[in-house]
């Protein structure tokens, strides 16, 4: 009987195009454990540690030291080489105290960009569907798995939902506490996280909804009045007048 479930492994060429691995020199690369991103979107802790901040040559050096709890992600010690590290993840070196976050960048998917220290306390998570649970209280499903629960004194008059879909909260981690929440509307900054434009950061313009998230086209404007349109399925709102995160030369 053959075995049951997916494959524990991953060959080098069909890994995601956005991982800095050599591809036609190793056969095989880290598979990422299941967890907060789905494997086309995330980086195995084992490739930001060796590849990305080069603090290891092998695989074998990188292990041990992520075994070490060397670094951390959104404030808590990982131990899992295969750890997978997504969109607005805080990756945290625990002995130098340098901060990364992952963000989408021009040309490539994502990309490791160094931020102040007091960013390490904070991370960004759009709000990717509602749900109501027992009680009447607000459940809101984050980009990342999170869940968070926004407690209703009246279920007939939830005066508390204030949050919409494609919204962003602003969280603390690794407490979750709620900070601060940027709305996906016009005027708002966002950032887009896929397609041709990603990377590009630009004030909301216009949004066009259609038949549901894929068909409505998000017009924004950059800082130098260039305007171009995205997918409403890829923009992330970062903040209202200026964006709450730090980002890289050039970006806004």
């Amino acid at each position: 009987m053959g075995s049951m479930g997916g494959s524990k492994h991953l060959k080098a060429l069909a890994a995601p195009a956005f991982w800095p691995i050599l591809r036609k020199e190793y056969k095989w690369a880290v598979k990422p454990s299941p967890g907060p991103h789905p494997i086309d979107r995330c980086i195995p802790l084992l490739i930001i540690v060796r590849n990305m901040l080069k603090y290891a040559k092998t695989s074998r050096e990188a292990r041990k030291l992520i075994a070490e709890g060397q670094f951390k992600v959104d404030g808590v010690v990982r131990r899992n080489y295969k750890y997978p590290v997504g969109l607005m993840d805080v990756v945290e070196v625990v002995t130098t105290g340098e901060v990364f976050r992952v963000l989408p960048v021009p040309t490539k998917y994502m990309d490791l960009i160094k931020v102040p220290k007091e960013e390490s306390s904070f991370k960004l998570c759009r709000i990717e569907d509602k749900t109501v649970v027992k009680g009447g209280h607000i459940q809101l499903n984050l980009h990342d798995g999170r869940n968070y629960l926004i407690k209703v004194s009246d279920p007939r008059n939830p005066v508390e939902d204030v949050y919409d879909t494609l919204g962003t909260l602003k969280i603390s981690v690794p407490k979750q506490q709620l900070l601060d929440y940027v709305p996906l509307k016009e005027g708002v900054i966002a950032i887009v996280t896929w397609g041709r434009n990603v990377g590009r950061v630009g004030r909301i313009v216009s949004i066009q909804r259609g038949f549901k998230r894929v068909k409505s086209i998000v017009t924004l404007e950059d800082r130098n009045g260039v305007k171009f349109q995205t997918s409403l399925n890829y923009v992330f709102p970062i903040g209202i007048e200026s964006p709450l995160i730090y980002l890289p030369g050039g970006a806004w």
